[in-house]
């Protein structure tokens, strides 16, 4: 066999990767749904950072008391170039976070879960394919 195939190890490596984060949002996102605690908060500020190609992101800033009293504000780990009408500056919101992990939080109507099925759905294809093809290549004759 020649050593043509190492070089599908590039995609594996790729489909490893994205299906491991988009496996760790689900899981996260139904911890959240399960256990998680809902509260009213106001949007602060808007953290904007720039992308790769130059892009602004929006990650709006969530603030809250927790039921035991305590303040909270953290950004959303989720940017978008645009922000909607619901959640600008002062804006209420609703947050569902993690009680004993206060920043463990998503923003209702903000925070989804098509970013991270889009990386299991992408990560299971690009393992399972390649997967797929070393196993062919290997046991060819």
């Amino acid at each position: 066999m020649e050593r043509e195939w190492l070089f599908s190890l590039i995609p594996l490596t790729i489909g490893v990767v994205f299906l491991s984060f988009g496996v760790y949002g689900l899981r996260r996102a139904g911890a959240l749904r399960r256990t998680g605690v809902t509260v009213e908060g106001r949007i602060v500020r808007h953290d904007v950072r720039r992308g790769d190609e130059g892009a602004r992101y929006h990650h709006p800033v969530a603030a809250w008391t927790t039921l035991d009293g305590r303040a909270c504000e953290y950004a959303s780990r989720f940017g978008r170039g645009v922000v909607g009408s619901g959640f600008g500056v002062g804006a209420l919101v609703m947050v569902r976070y993690d009680p004993k992990d206060p920043r463990r939080f998503a923003i209702q109507g903000w925070d989804a879960a098509t970013v991270d099925t889009v990386f299991t759905v992408l990560g299971a294809v690009l393992t399972a394919g390649t997967s797929g093809v070393v196993l062919v290549r290997l046991l060819a004759p």
